[in-house]
């Protein structure tokens, strides 16, 4: 079997790479400008390095020369999962630099990509890249990568990543390019029932029960903010297993905002369902005030390691953060694991000539 190696952009807190790493392809480096995602990277993404760099400075020859790359090697995996904000669409629109930035990332990655002719390109961002594909730059680069010397078969689709393992409902814009076969590659699907919320949180699953504002300082970190009396009094009302505001809509609990709204957004304060896979993942998780991000049955949000496990992590996955906001949106803002396993399967097939 081909021995594939990858790098990794904008590796954040390693999801991409960990999923990379279980589907058989061998991590060598994780680049990343933001240093406090260093910790967890190192702790998880065993035998990789960490590069701490600015993409729009890094040069192509610095990186060549620091993990010997090669050009035009088959069993290099060049992977660019750039931050989505700019491209969300629950984004607040910015005018400034990180708006700026955001949209030139992919220009950046693509700088590499033709300089060193991977074997294959995988890049997994927002839906809403595909969308607005001529603006973000997109549109060139795949044109680019079906029109040059080397041909490249591309595959570019907006998946839910429900349907490859990952207890969770969640669309994700997916490119996988590769000029080794001249076959389309896809992720690969999980057959069988979706998993579900039951199927990963509960107390038979290792989640003891907890109350608002637990702390839990070990590694499992099944932490949970707090929440005001008020919202207390709101969950206490809320039917169990995917209740919702309407509970109390008609009574002086409900914010000015619901009060006597039976219509439109309703997420916002319900619970999670046990047996569905969970609504996204965001980085207010950890807020029930942010979407339908309370527990089943008890009366909180889901804590940081009920968010990672949703996410697809596993229960023992490090996390070296500083806050309940900044593991939630290291979290909130990975690549699921197991769906960049589906990926990367998809690329050991490709090798197996399956």
């Amino acid at each position: 079997m081909a021995d594939y190696k990858a790098v990794d952009f904008f590796c954040s807190g390693g999801g991409m790479s960990y999923g990379m790493l279980q589907a058989g392809i061998n991590v060598i480096a994780g680049i990343d400008f933001d240093k406090n995602c260093e910790e967890t990277y190192k702790a998880n993404i065993k035998g990789a390095e960490f590069i701490h760099a600015d993409v729009f400075e890094l040069k192509e020859s610095e990186l060549e020369e620091r993990l010997s790359l090669k050009k035009n090697d088959d069993n290099l995996v060049l992977i660019g999962c750039s931050p989505c904000q700019f491209w969300s669409i629950i984004y607040t629109k910015d005018k400034g630099e990180r708006a700026r930035r955001s949209k030139n990332l992919l220009a950046e990655f693509r700088r590499f990509v033709e300089y060193f002719m991977p074997g294959y390109v995988v890049v997994e961002n927002v839906p809403g890249v595909l969308r607005r594909k001529d603006e973000s730059g997109l549109e060139d680069f795949i044109t680019w990568l079906q029109e040059n010397d080397n041909g490249y078969k591309v595959h570019f689709k907006v998946h839910e990543v429900s349907e490859y393992g990952v207890p969770q409902h969640r669309k994700r814009f997916t490119l996988i390019a590769n000029r080794v076969t001249k076959k389309e590659l896809e992720p690969v699907k999980v057959h069988g029932d979706k998993i579900t919320v039951r199927d990963v949180l509960g107390e038979k699953n290792g989640f003891p029960k907890i109350e608002a504002g637990h702390k839990d300082n070990t590694p499992f970190m099944h932490t949970v903010a707090g929440l005001k009396e008020i919202n207390l009094k709101r969950l206490a009302l809320t039917e169990k297993d995917g209740g919702t505001r309407l509970s109390y809509v008609n009574s002086e609990l409900a914010p000015q905002c619901h009060r006597n709204k039976k219509d439109g957004f309703k997420d916002t304060y319900g619970r999670m369902y046990w047996n569905k896979p969970a609504p996204t993942i965001t980085t207010k998780f950890f807020s029930i005030s942010n979407g339908r991000f309370a527990h089943p049955e008890e009366n909180r949000a889901i804590s940081l390691r009920e968010g990672a496990v949703l996410q697809s992590f596993p229960k023992d996955y490090i996390f070296k953060t500083t806050s309940i906001a900044n593991t939630a949106r290291m979290i909130g803002n990975a690549v699921p694991p197991k769906y960049a396993e589906a990926i990367g399967k998809a690329i050991i097939k490709s090798g197996k000539n399956e």
